[in-house]
């Protein structure tokens, strides 16, 4: 089974768009998803509200997510970590154990940064999702089973 783990700054707003979103595109294949953050302010927390709006009118389910933070026992327990941005990659890579298991990347295939959208204009949340819609179908493809 291949596990991927999606990781933004607090772990309320795009990485948990991105575990329902991945989570609801990925129906049929055998993939475990989580997310965290690299910080733990919003620790127990549900994702922000403006990020459930956006995934669930598009018709993604946020139920059971609750913000964490990322641990070092993440590095081997999933295949994949994936950052939203180069600034939570530098952080996750300071943290990483040199013997880790996980592949630590960006999200985006371009290279690029998914904005945070926390304290950003009325369309940063639905920009958002269009990124993470986007870059999940190009992850989903390149894990797929070669046949």
């Amino acid at each position: 089974m291949t596990s991927v783990l999606f990781v933004c700054l607090g772990n309320i707003c795009r990485s948990p768009t991105a575990e329902a979103v991945f989570r609801a595109r990925a129906v049929g294949q055998d993939i475990r998803i989580d997310s965290a953050g690299t910080g733990a302010w919003h620790a127990g927390e549900g994702p922000d509200p403006r990020s459930r709006a956006e995934g669930e009118r598009r018709g993604y389910s946020f139920a059971g997510q609750a913000a964490r933070k990322v641990r070092v026992e993440d590095f081997n327990d999933f295949d994949y970590v994936l950052a939203m941005d180069a600034s939570n990659l530098s952080d996750l890579r300071e943290i990483c154990p040199l013997e880790a298991t996980a592949q630590v990347l960006l999200f985006l295939p371009n290279g690029a940064d998914v904005p945070d959208p926390y304290y950003g204009g009325p369309n940063g949340f639905r920009d958002v999702v269009d990124l993470i819609e986007a870059a999940s179908d190009h992850w989903l493809s390149k894990l797929a089973p070669k046949k």
